[in-house]
């Protein structure tokens, strides 16, 4: 292994995806690593930039090929999961990887990577406040919230597992947590 990661986790609507992008403008020797997916994209989410889109069969495929460095079937085969070669893309430039996705994902990845990687998890202030964010994205249906908020909550159990715990109650504060915390993790301390 060449370099070192980072790995944001956190339940829908928690403010992960702000946090992550904040910290990639912020730091540029740190690099986005393309999540794949067999879910539809949404809104406006483009193949390649926001996830690497396949069929479940393609995914299932990719599995049996051991091409991923972890993988998860989130929901009924929707899956997702970290192509080995978008790790080593990343590496080549050596940037750090930055990786956002799911709970049981960034428990995988920080067995996986050891002490090259600093897991955080980001936390909501409640599920009240989650539901209200899912709900003001307006790109999902009633069920499909309800789906994600009844995740949440059993995902806020896995925080203990994680390096650190970023509450996202105030932005401002939460982004300022956040730069520290990689700071200190890019400069080893």
């Amino acid at each position: 292994m060449n370099g070192k990661v980072l790995i944001f986790s956190a339940p829908s609507g928690s403010g992960k995806s702000t946090v992550v992008q904040h910290l990639i403008g912020k730091f540029p020797q740190l690099e986005f690593s393309v999540s794949a997916t067999s879910r539809a994209p949404r809104g406006s989410e483009v193949d390649g930039v926001e996830y690497l889109f396949y069929s479940a069969d393609v995914f299932r495929a990719l599995i049996r090929e051991d091409k991923f460095v972890e993988y998860e079937n989130v929901y009924t085969d929707t899956f997702y999961g970290t192509l080995k070669s978008e790790v080593n893309r990343i590496w080549a430039k050596g940037h750090t990887i930055v990786f956002d996705v799911d709970v049981k994902g960034g428990v995988s990845l920080k067995k996986y990577f050891g002490d090259k990687a600093l897991s955080v998890f980001i936390q909501a202030p409640s599920v009240q406040v989650l539901r209200e964010r899912l709900i003001g994205r307006g790109t999902d249906s009633p069920e499909a919230i309800e789906e994600r908020v009844a995740k949440a909550a059993e995902e806020m159990t896995w925080a203990p597992k994680f390096d650190c715990i970023l509450v996202n109650d105030k932005l401002d504060e939460a982004l300022s947590k956040a730069e520290d915390m990689v700071a200190a993790f890019l400069e080893g301390r």
